[in-house]
């Protein structure tokens, strides 16, 4: 029995400026109010597992009532929401010292007693900086709390509007737990919601469902508690406990999607800092991947209480995976802006991604038709950690999975291709574009085909910015075969094959001269090509300019200018250049031959002409002359 009688209420100001505490709950620690709820149950269950610490020297606090839980009342007419907890409970003297001076914890008294007694022995207490209990004022306009320490013949009840003071009293026996503590919130008039099942059920599940303690909830005053949370977290139980069936189910509510998953880890990890992690990759592709806030979905607990889905604990990169970590060293009561720079964070984001990674590299080599669907759907996505993930970009480049012109529409690695590249081949060839067919079909390839040179096809928008990220691949760097000289001539053709002729002859060369001439500014200059075969004209970029496909992109986001001149490539064996080329110098169809050669590298280059009327009239005067 505790010796400190309370015999009449006593009337105490709060050892804080409360208005300005509330207040910086709501601006600086909380960004919405239903985070009380997660408050109390975090008190709720940190008092259960003191009184199981205590109960380990002293069995008789647990009394006829060994099993912990928490109960949740609603009383939707009165206005009312109880928390109510058979843990440790709290005398008058108790409520004097934990409710009355802000932010000085309970928890963290008893943290530092255990921690003294038990050289540091670890226990299951969430709540460290004893402001939560104070976020109840901010859907409550009063809050009564009544409580009866374990083991003690006395309750007490406090009782406070949040403006300034509180009180103490002693509490009628008869209306007072047997042990733990009931926290009553007399709502305010906007916050009725927090007395109807629907809202109070979807909090626990979504922020504390997977606190160690069972969560009751009655939804009537007389009827009988239902349960809602049965005190066991998934991710703290063995594998070898868990059946397929529960992680599916787990990954459906954690994300929100009715697939399966393609991959589940599921792990501890021990050391300086320890935390668990059950993640999943999706079958299919969430709905909010491009987002263009492009943000994670994994959600971060600490010690089975969630605290916020906003952590980025991977990298954007990785934001199609889903799950949680649940972090033994990190403070329940922290900011985001505080978690985000903690050092524990540092190392969980570190951690984690590499395993995630890992994880991903073990399936490309063990299952390659399932790593094949897992790039299918995400691959555009991971692509975006080649230029924003510098430290990573090498385990990356061994992920990464391409079509190519020589893959048959299979997905191949970096390794493979290099693997086959042929003799004085020094670069990764690629054609960036903004679908694959096209590409496959564009006529800078042909060249290439000509010498059986494999070419990545990267129809991806992300693809037209990583290549330029400096990366190389065993040495390899990465070219665009739309940007530069082709220069293939030192790469062997096959047997049996002929050269394409990149010469010209001294009437086709003075035909290139005039068509420069005549296009004057709409070209930076108009060349014989070595990459052409079938085709008679192809557009590419200059070797120190953009890519043609980033230079889209860009103009088209308003980044740089449209229009930037490219590189006319004529292939002067084509019998069209000859014909044009052997036209009298004072023929008009000259002009509009040159102009038209322009227009149709355009088009192939999945471009409209310049100028659409002038293109339909020459290819009209062109017509009349062929008919005559």
């Amino acid at each position: 029995m505790s010796d400190d009688t309370v015999t009449a209420p006593q009337t105490h100001a709060f050892e804080a400026d409360v208005s300005k505490l509330l207040h910086m709950m709501v601006h600086s620690v909380y960004s919405d109010r239903d985070v009380f709820l997660r408050e109390l149950v975090s008190n709720a269950a940190d008092a259960c597992e003191k009184l199981r610490y205590e109960a380990i020297g002293e069995p008789a606090l647990l009394g006829d009532d060994p099993q912990t839980r928490i109960t949740i009342s609603l009383d939707d007419e009165a206005h009312r929401l109880t928390i109510e907890d058979n843990g440790i409970g709290m005398s008058a003297a108790d409520m004097g010292e934990t409710l009355g001076t802000i932010a000085r914890s309970g928890t963290k008294a008893f943290m530092d007693r255990i921690a003294a007694a038990k050289g540091g022995e670890e226990t299951q207490l969430i709540g460290q900086f004893g402001v939560g209990f104070y976020s109840a004022f901010m859907v409550a306009s009063r809050v009564d709390v009544i409580s009866r320490r374990a083991g003690d013949d006395q309750a007490a009840v406090w009782s406070s509007d949040g403006l300034g003071t509180y009180t103490i009293a002693p509490a009628d026996l008869a209306d007072a737990p047997l042990r733990g503590t009931r926290i009553v919130l007399h709502l305010m008039e906007d916050a009725q919601d927090y007395a109807r099942r629907y809202k109070i059920e979807g909090m626990i599940k979504a922020q504390s469902g997977h606190v160690p303690v069972p969560i009751d909830l009655i939804e009537k005053p007389g009827e009988e508690p239902a349960a809602i949370a049965d005190g066991t977290a998934l991710w703290t139980r063995p594998k070898s406990d868990i059946s397929p069936e529960d992680y599916k189910d787990f990954y459906r509510s954690v994300s929100g999607q009715f697939d399966d998953p393609a991959l589940t880890l599921h792990y501890r990890a021990e050391g300086r800092y320890e935390y668990s992690v059950l993640a999943f990759v999706p079958e299919s592709r969430p709905f909010d991947l491009f987002d263009p806030d492009r943000k994670g979905r994994m959600k971060l607990y600490v010690r089975r209480v969630f605290i916020t889905d906003e952590a980025e604990l991977l990298p954007r990169y990785l934001r199609f995976v889903r799950g949680l970590v649940d972090s033994a060293d990190l403070p329940l009561n922290m900011s985001r802006e505080m978690i985000q720079d903690s050092p524990v964070l540092t190392t969980i984001q570190k951690g984690l991604t590499g395993k995630v990674l890992g994880e991903l590299e073990k399936t490309a080599q063990n299952d390659p038709a399932a790593y094949g669907k897992i790039w299918d759907t995400f691959g555009a996505v991971i692509k975006e950690g080649l230029y924003e993930d510098y430290e990573r970009r090498e385990a990356l480049l061994k992920l990464a999975r391409f079509k190519t012109t020589a893959s048959g529409g299979e997905w191949r690695s970096l390794t493979d291709y290099i693997g086959a590249m042929k003799e004085n081949q020094t670069a990764i060839y690629y054609a960036t574009g903004a679908d694959l067919d096209r590409i496959a079909s564009s006529p800078q390839l042909e060249g290439f085909r000509a010498r059986g040179i494999e070419v990545l096809l990267l129809p991806d928008q992300v693809d037209s910015f990583w290549v330029r990220a400096g990366l190389d691949m065993d040495g390899k760097p990465f070219k665009s075969v739309t940007q530069g000289a082709a220069d293939l001539s030192l790469i062997p053709l096959p047997e049996g094959a002929e050269a394409p002729k990149a010469e010209a002859s001294d009437e086709v060369s003075a035909f290139l001269t005039f068509v420069k001439e005549t296009l004057g500014d709409a070209v930076s200059d108009v060349r014989a090509s070595d990459r052409l075969t079938d085709s008679a004209v192809c557009l590419v970029a200059s070797e120190g300019a953009l890519d043609r496909q980033l230079e889209k992109l860009l103009a088209g986001a308003g980044q740089m200018p449209a229009g930037a001149r490219p590189v006319l490539e004529v292939n002067p064996s084509h019998p069209q250049v000859g014909k044009l080329a052997a036209l009298a110098p004072d023929d008009a169809l000259r002009v509009d031959g040159a102009h038209l050669l322009l227009d149709e590298a355009r088009i192939a280059d999945g471009e409209a002409p310049v100028d659409p009327r002038a293109f339909a009239q020459r290819l009209s005067r062109l017509i009349e002359r062929a008919a005559v």
